[in-house]
């Protein structure tokens, strides 16, 4: 099968999180199980733009991937190059795999592949879940959704990471059929050695730092109790709203009890190991690829109701789910602090539900099988 993912970026631009990886671990799978990929998308990094090699295809850890420079340094990031090569190379794909939404790779590639009667899969990832649209330029999204997004949508398949996902996207589209499969994730080749017991709870934020991730409540909660504790916080994001926040941990006195360390891809693993909980409080995650990748390694987990992955934790008792507001953050966290036992269940178990669940050679099927629905 040849398919064809598109995203505006690509590996190593870690800077945009979870789905860039998640798109890159995919097409990695697909070519592992014999099957021909190739990526088109940009130089995004941010406000800046990845050094490597344009428009030509790289092998990048054994998928074909197309770099494009793009015209604008925003979330916009048109690319002309990009669009002018699909519009010549699209029907040598039995199938486009567009990942996002809300940009103009996104936007004007589905409208090329379905000019030229290519099957279209869309995964919004969270980028049309209700958040969305309320987040940010309100108005527009919703004007543009109505005028072309909705039309085009509608005339695609939708793929969800998860079952909150799948209900948002019903609720907003009469696209054809919606599947619904998790990401795929990279999971740990080993399990690391696991921090040593202590009577200090050793909390751990592990994601990109924005407003959405909701770490102004989790200061407010932290604020308000007694319990000794750290919180480490790795991740990057935009250094005006991270010195806002830092100034925040002053204002609450909570400030030497934060460790802020920046992004970690290396020893990720290690570090998740030797923490008793990771802490994901966002006000809106289609996914959260950080829960799969904690609860691998043992770490327990607690995250809003809002994250995409909250009824797959509270289903196998792997964490605590609370609400986006500071009192039940902070309830949920005496409460763990007093209940050391179920830190240590989930450590036990949790590696080996997470394994089964995501499963290299399961989760590939489903993709595959998702394909060959909408290939013709």
């Amino acid at each position: 099968m040849k398919i064809l993912q598109i995203n505006a970026s690509y590996k190593p631009a870690y800077i945009y999180g979870g789905p860039t990886m998640s798109v890159s671990r995919l097409s990695e799978q697909l070519v592992k199980y014999g099957h021909h990929v190739a990526v088109f998308t940009t130089t995004a990094n941010g406000t800046e733009e990845l050094p490597v090699t344009r428009n030509i295809p790289q092998n990048i850890d054994g998928v074909l991937v197309s770099y494009f420079k793009r015209m604008t340094k925003d979330h916009s990031h048109f690319s002309p190059q990009l669009l002018i090569k699909l519009w010549k190379e699209v029907r040598k794909f039995d199938l486009v795999h567009i990942h996002a939404w809300w940009n103009l790779v996104s936007v004007l590639s589905c409208s090329i592949a379905l000019i030229k009667k290519v099957p279209v899969i869309v995964s919004p990832r969270g980028t049309l879940s209700p958040y969305s649209f309320t987040n940010r330029h309100q108005f527009i999204k919703k004007l543009l959704h109505t005028l072309i997004g909705k039309p085009l949508l509608n005339r695609c398949y939708i793929h969800a990471t998860s079952y909150r996902e799948q209900e948002a996207m019903q609720k907003l589209l009469k696209s054809k059929p919606i599947f619904t499969i998790h990401n795929a994730v990279v999971l740990p080749a080993y399990l690391p050695e696991q921090g040593k017991e202590s009577t200090v709870l050793k909390l751990l934020f592990f994601s990109r730092i924005d407003p959405k991730k909701g770490l102004e409540l989790l200061f407010a909660a932290l604020s308000g109790i007694s319990i000794p504790y750290r919180l480490t916080i790795a991740g990057n994001g935009d250094e005006e709203y991270i010195t806002s926040l830092k100034n925040l941990s002053r204002q609450y006195q909570i400030e030497q009890h934060l460790d802020w360390v920046g992004f970690k891809s290396n020893n990720k693993f290690d570090m998740m190991a030797h923490h008793d909980v990771l802490v994901l409080p966002s006000y809106d995650e289609n996914f959260a690829n950080v829960v799969i990748e904690s609860l691998s390694v043992g770490t327990a987990v607690l995250i809003s109701k809002e994250v995409g992955l909250a009824q797959y934790v509270e289903k196998n008792h792997l964490g605590w789910i609370c609400e986006t507001n500071v009192q039940s953050i902070k309830e949920t966290l005496i409460s763990i602090h007093q209940n050391p036992g179920t830190l240590n269940i989930i450590r036990e178990f949790a590696p080996v539900i997470t394994l089964h669940e995501f499963n290299e050679d399961r989760l590939i099927n489903q993709y595959l099988e998702m394909y060959q629905k909408i290939s013709p």
